[in-house]
């Protein structure tokens, strides 16, 4: 294991976008909901009647980060309960107006597999192109939509390339559509929720899925904003929790942990942005100066600054995150929730990315505690790696050429 100059931390995490570690500040506040605290919101008695207005206190403050009504914020599990109660309970809960759905083509899959599901229910699935960068087109988006259309749903963020979507512009678009019933808009704004803005006036949207896990709140705990008037189905049933929409006790500590770490990310937003910035302006300077044959992947723009995406010829991505690991720097090559999942990236594959590229892909994702120092020592092991695999790759295909009699 690389051993830092000055430091007692034996580990660079570089893996931000999968999971953020949690804030000190919100771990110590959650604390006290797990004893002297405790209480089910649903409860009459004194220890429920104070869960209650503490769940409430907690909707709120999640509520005015956004720009929303309390009332608009329902609580899940999870970032994927989210994405799944948006896609499936609005299609449900919107079906006699039609059956057709719009997704792009390089949204998480707790939004594919969900649309994929309600091809099972006779619902009708359009596939929005991005283009090399992952960048949806607004009119080519337009031109799919049918009157039948009831829903679209369109990342804010790329997980993988860091990509940000139009969807100001997409939404601004739709409103203007000469139709009886206008299509919802749905985004996930998972890993837009450090860097961006999240009004959701000002983004003119219906739906939006935010993830306490990737704000430095705990795990186990996210929110669907859902827009007034908007009609949805549950998807969890057997209690009358979050307004009928999500049954289940809703957990009182980590919902907690969840509005202080929203607060504190809004606050930092826009110094974070700068940093980053400027660490990821450095990073891809230095990476293209020692692998001269690296590939960028996302927007050169119009992406987060937190995330770098890159693409190594003749190198297995996989092999490179376990080398690296073993120095303690912590990546990944794409979606946690697709780290054991050989098959090529749908979101490189989407880009128009070779396949056989593709299997070199890792991602850098940069967080709070990002250090230029800790990019400095990645850009020394790195490299030699990336020497280490292509010298295994040419190995492997001269021993294949030989067996076949070539030369």
């Amino acid at each position: 294991m690389y051993n830092f100059a000055g430091s007692d931390k034996k580990e660079i995490y570089l893996d931000y976008a999968a999971l953020a570690p949690l804030d000190k500040e919100v771990l110590q506040k959650i604390l006290p909901y797990y004893d002297a605290r405790y209480g089910n919101p649903s409860s009459l008695h004194t220890n429920g009647r104070n869960a209650k207005q503490v769940l409430e206190e907690a909707r709120g403050r999640i509520a005015r980060v956004i720009s929303a009504l309390p009332e608009e914020i329902i609580f899940t599990s999870s970032g994927t309960e989210a994405d799944n109660l948006a896609l499936i309970g609005a299609a449900r809960g919107n079906r006699e107006k039609g059956k057709h759905i719009l997704i792009s083509a390089i949204e998480h899959k707790a939004v594919l597999e969900a649309a994929k599901f309600l091809e099972k229910e006779g619902f009708e699935v359009g596939i929005i192109p991005v283009d090399r960068y992952g960048m949806i087109d607004i009119k080519r988006s337009l031109s799919l939509i049918k009157k039948e259309t009831i829903l679209i749903s369109v990342m804010y963020v790329n997980n993988e390339i860091g990509t940000i979507e139009p969807v100001r512009e997409l939404s601004s678009a739709l409103k203007k559509l000469n139709f009886s019933n206008r299509p919802l808009f749905h985004i996930d704004a998972c890993q837009a929720t450090n860097l961006l803005p999240l009004d959701v006036s000002e983004l003119g949207i219906d739906l939006m899925t935010i993830n306490s896990s990737k704000i430095y709140g705990p795990l186990g705990v996210a929110c669907l904003y859902k827009k007034s008037g908007i009609k949805l189905e549950p998807i969890t049933v057997g209690g009358e929790q979050e307004k009928n929409l999500r049954a289940g006790t809703e957990n009182i500590p980590l919902i907690v942990g969840f509005a202080l770490a929203l607060e504190k990310a809004d606050k930092l937003r826009e110094a974070e942005h700068k940093r980053f910035k400027n660490l990821e302006k450095y990073f891809t300077k230095k990476l293209r100066e020692k692998i001269p044959e690296i590939l960028f992947n996302g927007h050169p723009e119009n992406k987060i600054p937190s995330t770098v995406h890159v693409s190594v010829p003749l190198i297995e991505g996989e092999s490179a995150v376990l080398m690296l690991d073993k120095y303690g720097i912590r990546v990944s090559t794409g979606s946690a929730c697709s780290a054991f999942d050989l098959r090529p990236s749908h979101v490189l594959l989407a880009i128009g990315q070779d396949p056989d590229l593709v299997h070199g892909s890792i991602r850098f994702s940069m967080g709070r505690s990002t250090t230029k120092g800790q990019l400095d020592v990645v850009l020394k092991i790195f490299p030699e790696i990336v020497k280490k695999l292509k010298n295994i790759s040419a190995l492997t295909l001269q021993k294949h050429l030989s067996r076949n009699g070539s030369a």
